[in-house]
């Protein structure tokens, strides 16, 4: 840990990522029961793939040789699938197996002992988030009422494989899976009319939905990393109640190591 900074966690995919920090976002929730105990750092990008997201993910990640000097990051979670999955017409699309291949990338960079982004497995933990479900009437709706209009771009069945396929992934390498979409699914009640409580225009989420993933990560962690939970982590700088309030406070101010 570097003066003055926290260690992170550091959550990494598409808009649905990054709309984590609005009103209610799984981004905005964690950052708030984290305060003062771990930094929440958004790499959510809006329109991206995995295959647009490797090259970015290369330089977001600290190499073995910049750790030192940089906060650790103690778990990366990892959201993609929901543009991947487009139908092939669209330039978001990623095939299912280059999915599964750059999913896997993206874990053997920070796990393979001889990678130059190696991140101690005991030290940061990886955290994949399933793709939720695409209300594709609604998703459908939105894109015809542009200017110009747009052709659907998505499926429910080929968004299905997409989430299937991370479920996979994260059990041939050991990662843990929050699974939004059967998630959000139940909540649904498995019925696609329900499912604009939570997917306000078919393929992103509102705070209720946003809910139930932050609950899954919290879970995830409890169940993987109970120490991670941040009910276990003690704040880094020290409760004021705390402080030497006579004499230098300056003993009694200095960071604590999560």
């Amino acid at each position: 840990m570097t003066s003055k900074q926290l260690d992170s966690i550091v959550i990494f995919g598409d808009s649905i990522t990054q709309g984590g920090w609005e009103p209610g976002g799984f981004a905005q929730k964690l950052a708030y029961v984290y305060a003062r105990r771990l930094d929440v750092v958004n790499r959510g990008l809006s329109g991206y793939n995995t295959e647009w997201g490797l090259p970015v993910f290369e330089q977001i990640v600290a190499k073995t040789s910049e750790q030192p000097h940089v906060p650790t990051m103690r778990l990366l979670t990892i959201w993609f699938g929901a543009n991947d999955a487009c139908l092939q017409q669209s330039p978001q699309y990623v095939s299912l197996d280059r999915f599964k291949a750059n999913l896997t990338r993206m874990v053997t960079m920070l796990r393979d002992e001889k990678s130059e982004w190696y991140h101690p497995p005991e030290r940061t933990k990886i955290l994949f988030i399933s793709p939720p479900p695409i209300d594709a009437d609604a998703r459908a709706a939105d894109l015809a009422s542009r200017n110009p209009p747009l052709a659907p771009d998505r499926t429910w069945d080929n968004t299905k494989a997409y989430a299937d396929a991370v479920k996979e992934v994260g059990k041939e390498l050991s990662v843990p899976v929050a699974d939004a979409w059967t998630a959000i699914w139940d909540a649904a009640g498995h019925k696609a009319e329900n499912l604009k409580q939570f997917l306000p225009d078919g393929l992103h989420l509102n705070a209720a939905s946003y809910s139930l993933v932050y609950d899954l990560i919290l879970e995830a962690i409890a169940q993987n990393w109970p120490e991670l939970h941040y009910s276990k982590l003690p704040f880094v700088f020290a409760p004021w109640n705390e402080v030497e309030w006579e004499g230098d406070p300056r003993p009694s101010l200095q960071a604590r190591h999560n």
